[in-house]
């Protein structure tokens, strides 16, 4: 398996992890109507244009290939809140991989470029009644910081928590523990 910078070339494949790893994460949490209608053809241009426009280490998009095909990726960039914060704001794999260690090399990558950055903290956003992630992002030394919102995706009410991570200079001050190295 291979971490890498996500490429435009990519954006198909992008769509497709993101359609289908939705399709079965998010199952019995996201209506099932709107996971139905989702589509990779119709996701491609958004991610082709997010791709091209990555403020590289600052905002990009990473993917893992595995035998020759992408299987997983994430998405960061600034935050809204404040330009020192930044967001993760995807991190999805095929089903199939699940439990491969997979989202993990990822989160190590993006956490790696993000304090070539130099940003002190970083967020991201979690259904809160997706247990399988919120385990994960806890496991990774994320903790939720109180901050909920609404999201209606599908017409559904669903809340979502923030989880927080100190990075580069907050990190080192604070919780001493350094981000193991993987090859971006």
């Amino acid at each position: 398996m291979r971490i890498r910078q996500a490429r435009p070339d990519d954006a198909s494949a992008v769509a497709d992890v993101h359609v289908r790893s939705w399709q079965a994460a998010f199952a019995g949490l996201v209506p099932q109507p709107y996971l139905d209608t989702m589509d990779p053809g119709r996701e491609e241009p958004v991610w082709k244009a997010l791709i091209a426009e990555a403020a590289w280490p600052s905002a990009g998009v990473l993917v893992a290939e595995s035998d020759a095909r992408i299987v997983g990726f994430t998405g960061f960039g600034p935050s809204q809140e404040a330009p020192s914060i930044a967001e993760i704001g995807t991190l999805y794999a095929l089903p199939e991989v699940w439990s491969t260690g997979i989202g993990k090399q990822l989160m190590l990558g993006a956490l790696k470029t993000l304090d070539q950055a130099h940003y002190t903290h970083a967020t991201l956003w979690v259904l809160e009644a997706n247990e399988r992630a919120r385990r994960f992002y806890e496991a990774a030394g994320w903790s939720p910081d109180g901050t909920s919102v609404t999201d209606t995706t599908g017409g559904a009410c669903l809340n979502k928590l923030r989880y927080r991570s100190a990075r580069g200079v907050a990190r080192s001050a604070g919780a001493g523990r350094a981000t193991p190295e993987v090859p971006v």
